[in-house]
């Protein structure tokens, strides 16, 4: 059995096909597209913005670091005469001291814990900020040099469509 196309059907797919002739031979005549690469990891560990950051950071939780440095000081001192002290501690004292510091260690380790998501919070927000006036530059920079594209993550990457340093360069000068 034979299939018959109609002649309407054919001659849309005859366009069809010109279409894609014409298309594929005029993509062939453009020039290849411009593609850049920005390392987004350079960029946070480098940029002014990002080190500012992580500055504000560091003196917004110093006190709270300071106060749980000193807390676990506190707790291995308790630790350290509780053992001395064991052998001529009366067994109700030893079991008072052991629940004392049974009762620090959880303080310790709740106000370790609220800390360490405290700062993960902080440190999250602060990088989005720069993330995204890191992205703002990237943009621009695309739309004046007419960038088809700009790729963030790669396996590998040449250094010719790198363009980290300049990322950086406008970013540090804008604030």
């Amino acid at each position: 059995m034979t299939s018959t196309v109609r002649p309407a059907r054919l001659a849309r797919l005859v366009a069809a096909g010109a279409l894609c002739a014409a298309s594929a031979f005029a993509v062939a005549q453009d020039a290849p597209p411009k593609v850049g690469y920005v390392s987004l990891e350079r960029i946070i560990r480098e940029s002014t913005a990002a080190k500012s950051a992580q500055e504000r950071i560091q003196q917004e939780f110093s006190r709270r670091d300071k106060e749980l440095q000193d807390l676990a000081a506190r707790l291995k001192q308790m630790s350290e005469k509780l053992e001395r002290d064991a052998p001529v501690t009366a067994e109700g004292e030893r079991l008072r001291r052991q629940r004392e510091l049974a009762d620090l260690d959880r303080e310790f380790q709740r106000k370790q814990r609220e800390f360490r998501e405290d700062i993960n919070q902080r440190r999250n927000e602060e990088l989005a900020t720069v993330i995204e006036r890191a992205n703002r530059v990237i943009r621009q920079i695309a739309e004046q040099e007419r960038y088809d594209m700009i790729i963030q993550e790669a396996v590998h990457v040449s250094p010719r469509i790198d363009m980290t340093e300049k990322v950086l360069r406008q970013l540090n000068a804008s604030k």
